[in-house]
This record gives structure tokens, sequence and C-alpha cells, in this order.
């Protein structure tokens, strides 16, 4: 089996949040221990990720690689958002501050999953969507060829698919958010991948590249990878 390159799908789930201060150590066990195991689980996902933030900015960052972004509004995903199991109504009022964003992949480069990421919420300005794209484009594809660094990708929000209601989002304490254009960077470095947001990727230089001012760039360590059992399989028997 070739290796796979990038991020394995043509879909992504992005959410940043917090939690209730005290809660941190339940949420942990529940997500590694149900909730990531009962999304890869479902039809079309096929890596989920957690992370916790290094630096300023929410402290969790979830990540889910599907096949395509229909996967997040199909019947078999959407049956579990509205059917949430106990420990789930239990631990998602603790849930603050969602960001939860549904995404098409529109580039994606580099090899593998680094420990460190770095991601930024973004939105193009008036009129220049096709430069910034082509610009992000040619950067993150560079990217991945520095020291330090391993996957470069370029994210863009459903806005639709971000705001299908559900009962699980019923159950958080205040109404979720989504962002637009989202970049997400990972390494083996962890300075290296953070320092990129006050070089490459900073606010000042993805404005002058067609971004709205305010771009928002956070750091995270990953802190737990699960891969869907099929997917392992398949590549454990090449």
């Amino acid at each position: 089996m070739e290796e796979a390159v990038g991020l394995l799908g043509k879909g992504a789930f992005v959410a940043w949040h917090g939690i209730a201060e005290g809660r941190e150590a339940d949420y942990d066990f529940w997500h590694s221990h149900e909730h990531m195991l009962e999304r890869v689980a479902i039809p079309g996902f096929l890596r989920g990720r957690r992370y916790v933030a290094t630096g300023d900015g929410p402290r969790y960052l979830v990540v889910y690689e599907v096949t395509d972004i229909g996967v997040l509004t199909s019947a078999a995903y959407l049956e579990r958002l509205d059917n949430p199991t106990a420990w789930t109504r239990e631990v998602m009022p603790a849930v603050v501050g969602m960001n939860r964003t549904l995404c098409r992949v529109e580039a994606s480069f580099g090899r593998g999953v680094g420990h460190a990421a770095l991601t930024v919420r973004l939105s193009p300005q008036p009129a220049r969507e096709e430069e910034l794209k082509a610009r992000l484009r040619a950067e993150l594809e560079q990217l991945v060829g520095l020291p330090g660094l391993v996957g470069a990708h370029l994210l863009r929000a459903d806005e639709a698919a971000s705001r299908v209601p559900t009962r699980e989002k019923e159950l958080r304490a205040q109404p979720d958010t989504a962002a637009d254009w989202v970049l997400l960077v990972e390494g083996y470095d962890a300075a290296v991948v953070s320092q990129l947001r006050d070089g490459t990727l900073s606010s000042e230089k993805l404005e002058e590249g067609g971004a709205r001012r305010g771009a928002i760039g956070e750091s995270y360590g990953l802190a737990h990878l699960v891969v869907r059992e099929d997917v392992r399989t398949s590549a454990s028997s090449a």
C-alpha cells in the first residue's frame, strides 16, 4: 500500500474549544475511550486526533479526516449526533466556546502526522479569494520541504454543513461558531511550527497575500490519534 500523502480524505472536521475548570481529566478520558472511537467507527471517518494548546487559544483542537464532506452530513453521522451516549450527555455541557467547522480540503501536502501543529483561522479579502488560494497553495507546498515540518493543509468551511442543528449541539452551554478558511501545519519540531505564526503565516503576511486583517494563529501538541480499524489493517498488511 502506498504511503498516505497529506490528509487521508477530501473532507475534515476541525473544532477548537475549551472545557470547564476542573473537568479536563474527565474530558480527556471520555474523548479517548469513547468519543473518538465512536466517531472513527462511522462510515467515511478515517482518522481522529486530539491536540492540547501549547500557548494562547482554546485548550483543545480536534481534527477528523473523512473521505469527503458528505460524510459530515450523512445519516450515519447525524444519527450519532442526535442520539448522544449517556457519557456524552454528562461531559458535553462542560465544553465551552466551541468553534466547529466542517471543511472541504482545498490543498494538502506532506506525509504522515507531526506531534506539533499550528492552526490559522482566516478569511479572504473581497475579490482576492483566488489570489489568496493560489498563494497559500504555493507556500504550503514549499513549507513541507523545510526541516521540522511534515504536513501543510488548506481547508475551507462548508457553512451550511457546519450549521446543521443536532441534539449534541443543544447540550453545549453556548451556540457553536464556525471558521471560514483554516490552515493546518504540522511537524516534528514544535519551535519551527510555532514560529510560522510570527513569520510566513503571520496575520500581517497573510493580509499582504489577500486575507482579511486579524487571522488567528494558535499552537497545539498532539495528545491522542486514532485510525479507523480497516484503514489501519490495510496499512499493516501492505
